[in-house]
């Protein structure tokens, strides 16, 4: 591109350097790192049952911090709190990357349990 614009002949000015305190500040919705942390949740949780809900979440973000709650469906049996713990892990992480907040509070309500079909099998035959 060249200073010079087409037909006019007038050189263009360069823009005004605005100092960064100045320029003002990117608002990221509360619904949009709610719909981060739902995905995180559901990476963090992988394979899940057939017939489970797609995990959701809640968000309270104030000056760069966001509180999360999120809410899951689990397999059953499984250690509950490890993959509560994942889920954590997971939401603080993407959250922190792709909206660059930090996440303080990451509350997992397990909603639904789902019991494994061979499972549920074992424990008939045995009764």
């Amino acid at each position: 591109m060249t200073a010079v614009s087409e037909g006019s002949g007038a050189a263009r000015e360069a823009p005004a350097t605005v100092p960064a305190g100045e320029r003002g500040a990117t608002r990221i919705a509360d619904r949009v790192v709610a719909k981060i942390a739902a995905r995180a949740a559901l990476e963090a949780l992988g394979a899940r049952p057939a017939d489970a809900g797609r995990p959701y979440a809640t968000v309270v973000v104030h000056h760069d911090v966001a509180r999360v709650r999120v809410h899951v469906e689990l397999d059953y049996p499984c250690d509950i709190g490890a993959r509560c713990g994942q889920v954590r892990h997971r939401v603080v992480q993407r959250v922190r990357g792709l909206a660059g907040m930090a996440v303080p509070e990451v509350g997992v309500e397990v909603e639904r349990l789902h019991l494994a079909a061979e499972y549920g099998a074992r424990r008939r035959r045995t009764r």
